[in-house]
């Protein structure tokens, strides 16, 4: 079977810091940007070289194969390090089968402007606009506060038997919405992937609890074509244990077609 780029890059990385001789069971194994670079400077395709594209692994199939035959997962520590560790840095986000729900705009004109473009960030604008995420998250007072990218404060969590550090990690949401009790965070998805690195909803979650004092309610929204027509599907996640990881579990979730 022919490597993928990623796979040779990995491979060699490996190799080079014999990281498959880490005692996981111990510890998670730290690797910097600059060790990526320097195993990976013979290589001549940017995808085989940039720790940024090499370390972006949304999606359990987004892994090297190295990574999925030995288990393992990569999380960011802080500015340019990263985290291997072993177990599941993934959770499933299921197909919604239920019955699609009318929901009726609330605005009484057109939105002339979301008919331009096909991006995920303007179905979650419409979607905000018409009170589709007021009404999904039961919360008639959300306004939109929270856009773009931000860095973390220093926060502790547990990942298995895990208790790692993080400090200062670049995050993004695509929509954050503040209520009177709660905070709404957004990740807005362009592909129906079936599961997704949790990082993408702990790290703003934690910085979040962190920042503010108010409920944090993580959630996955998307745009699907549905026998021609637009409908858009939600999910809600909690994190039963804020220090834990792999505490997240599905709240509630809907597909919906704005009329």
């Amino acid at each position: 079977m022919e490597l993928m780029p990623k796979d040779i890059a990995w491979n060699k990385i490996f190799d080079q810091y014999d990281i498959l001789s880490h005692n996981f069971e111990d510890s998670p194994f730290v690797l910097s940007a600059e060790q990526i670079k320097k195993a990976c400077k013979a290589f001549d395709k940017t995808s085989q070289k940039e720790p940024r594209i090499l370390c972006k692994q949304d999606t359990r199939e987004d892994r090297p194969n190295i990574f999925v035959e030995n288990g393992l997962f990569i999380l960011p520590q802080k500015n340019k390090f990263y985290y291997i560790l072993k177990g599941e840095g993934y959770v499933d986000i299921p197909d919604i089968t239920s019955n699609i729900q009318n929901y009726e705009r609330k605005l009484d004109f057109e939105l002339e402007s979301s008919l331009i473009g096909n991006s995920e960030m303007q179905y979650l604008d419409f979607a905000y606009a018409n009170s589709l995420i007021r009404t999904f998250m039961n919360d008639q007072s959300l306004v939109l506060t929270i856009r773009g990218r931000k860095f973390t404060p220093s926060f502790k969590f547990n990942v298995g038997n895990y208790n790692l550090n993080v400090e200062s990690v670049q995050t993004e949401v695509d929509a954050g919405y503040e209520g009177k009790s709660s905070i709404v965070l957004i990740e807005a998805k362009n592909t129906s992937a079936p599961n997704t690195i949790i990082r993408q909803l702990y790290y703003p979650y934690r910085q979040w609890k962190i920042n503010t004092s108010k409920e944090v309610l993580p959630v996955f929204f998307e745009k699907r074509v549905v026998n021609g027509e637009n409908i858009f599907y939600i999910w809600q996640y909690i994190f039963t244990d804020s220090n834990d990881y792999n505490s997240i579990k599905l709240v509630k979730s809907g597909r919906f077609r704005i009329i």
